[in-house]
């Protein structure tokens, strides 16, 4: 067994970048083929290598990675995930990451953060809250670590 299949077996064959699947049948020279990213930069990180499409990983080496938020979640000022999950790894803690125009708007991008976060930062217990607050409503996600 290798590194890759390994990595890719916990990650769910699913790039830790943009979310989407990868093909494990694509060469490894493919840009939308398997590639492990090394977290070298982060001594601090639990998880050292993830899996990312071979163009992901390639990019992110030249600009800063950005995790979209998906089009169809209605949020105001949303946070840079990435900066919040190094965060959230690093300190613990809890941390505003969204304004939404209703409860349900709220609801749906808590489910989806949550969600995401099981693949962003595997292993990292993150939980969502909704918060009623001036007429909208916070997103919040929290690490509970024991």
């Amino acid at each position: 067994m290798s590194l890759l299949d390994d990595v890719a077996r916990r990650d769910g064959w699913r790039c830790w970048v943009c979310d989407e699947p990868v093909d494990a049948d694509r060469s490894v020279n493919d840009p939308r083929g398997p590639s492990v990213d090394s977290r070298t930069a982060d001594r601090k990180a639990k998880v050292v290598e993830r899996l990312a499409h071979r163009a992901c990983n390639t990019r992110k080496g030249a600009v800063k990675v950005v995790v979209a938020w998906p089009d169809r979640l209605r949020v105001v000022e949303p946070a840079p995930l990435v900066t919040v999950a190094e965060r959230l790894e690093r300190k613990g803690g809890r941390e505003l990451v969204a304004r939404c125009p209703s409860r349900r708007d709220a609801q749906e991008a808590a489910d989806w953060l949550v969600d995401r976060f099981s693949r962003l930062v595997p292993g990292l217990p993150v939980t969502a809250s909704v918060e009623a607050g001036g007429g909208q409503y916070l997103v919040a996600l929290a690490v509970h670590r024991r």
